[in-house]
């Protein structure tokens, strides 16, 4: 708690704090009433305004307005809490008020601008290093639906603007600027079909699960792979939302918890530990895509030990790659596959269990039996 109060001297004294709070994050669990000012303390965000926020719900409906009621409607429909918590209507306000900060529009429209507004987008627009505008696109009320359930809605607006425009810049480019903005950026690219209101893109995101579950597990990634199953095929959800499409909402909040400290690109590490927990019964099974199709409901302390051994374990060049999400495509020939001979027959070889597994059950184990503090 002392880390959240403690007043600073200097930038360098913060970002020590700061330092210490992500090593805290990782250590002992974050309360749920403390969660809100981590995540906002860790975004830097330590301004929100109210008559800013105010303003943009008052322009009304944006141009994506259609859009965002057709999926706000079934955002986290499983999630009791969260729907006791949450309306539909404060999700449609952030997401319209997010269409308005973010779109640069026509001379016409600009003149409407607030100077907080035109402040607002200018700092946002300074997070990023994308020259494209952002906008609304399918799977942005689910990428809402933590903020909301954390904080106020003002704040989660402004939280969740900053995450969109900092952490996540590729996934919410306008359809019509054809958003491929390459390697340098830290998140897949996404876009949306304006006529069939269908998804697609590349995405390298989709490209680094497959390296890192072939260069952690080749015999799984192998056996996936003879059943035509890459990434592209079973995790699209859970890469465009980072892991909100897999319920419950109380164990996703905690992998979000260590996704703040540490990167978002821990998200494809989860992905992968959650299908590593799977492990014997995909490779005993002769249409993985079963169980694949819904994976097990989240269970964030084995996830996130599997995914911390995991970043100890990927090769350096390859972990270097996952933390920019750079995309070299000679990579993938560099790493070799091997596929099942009979993608018709269940994989044999389930008794091997790869070492990561054995070191991460086994961190779980030690810390279940010891137990650890509820609070910073």
């Amino acid at each position: 708690m002392t880390l959240l109060t403690k007043h600073h001297s200097n930038e360098q004294e913060a970002e020590r704090d700061l330092l210490r709070l992500r090593h805290a994050i990782y250590t002992i669990q974050c309360p749920d009433k403390l969660r809100a000012r981590v995540w906002k303390l860790l975004l830097h965000l330590v301004n929100v305004s109210s008559s800013c926020y105010i303003s943009l719900v008052h322009r009304g409906p944006s141009l994506f307005d259609n859009k965002i009621r057709n999926d706000t409607f079934r955002t986290m429909t499983t999630d009791a809490l969260f729907l006791e918590r949450v309306s539909e209507d404060m999700l449609i306000r952030v997401l319209n008020a997010f269409v308005w900060i973010s779109r640069q529009g026509s001379p016409g429209e600009r003149t409407s601008d607030t100077s907080e507004e035109i402040q607002l987008r200018q700092k946002f627009r300074s997070l990023s290093s994308c020259a494209n505008e952002l906008s609304y696109v399918q799977g942005m009320n689910v990428l809402a639906a933590p903020f909301l359930m954390v904080m106020p809605e003002m704040e989660a607006f402004f939280s969740f603007s900053t995450f969109l425009w900092q952490c996540c810049p590729l996934y919410v480019q306008p359809t019509l600027k054809g958003v491929h903005c390459g390697l340098k950026v830290s998140c897949c690219v996404i876009s949306l079909d304006l006529m069939t209101n269908t998804t697609h893109g590349y995405c390298n995101d989709f490209k680094l699960v497959d390296l890192c579950m072939n260069a952690l597990d080749p015999t799984l990634y192998g056996f996936l792979l003879g059943k035509g199953l890459t990434a592209n095929v079973y995790a699209f959800a859970s890469v465009l939302t980072f892991s909100a499409c897999t319920p419950p909402l109380s164990e996703l909040l905690k992998l979000w918890d260590l996704m703040f400290a540490f990167g978002f690109h821990l998200n494809i590490l989860y992905i992968i530990a959650q299908v590593a927990i799977v492990r014997r019964e995909l490779l005993l099974c002769p249409s993985p895509m079963k169980i694949l199709r819904k994976l097990p409901p989240l269970n964030a302390q084995p996830i996130i030990s599997i995914a911390m051994v995991f970043c100890r374990t990927l090769p350096p060049s390859l972990y270097d790659k996952l933390v920019r999400h750079a995309y070299d495509e000679s990579v993938a020939d560099e790493l070799g596959v091997q596929v099942v001979a009979d993608p018709h027959q269940p994989q044999d070889d389930v008794s091997d269990t790869p070492a990561y597994m054995t070191e991460a059950m086994n961190r779980f184990h030690n810390v279940s039996l010891s137990g650890s503090s509820k609070g910073f």
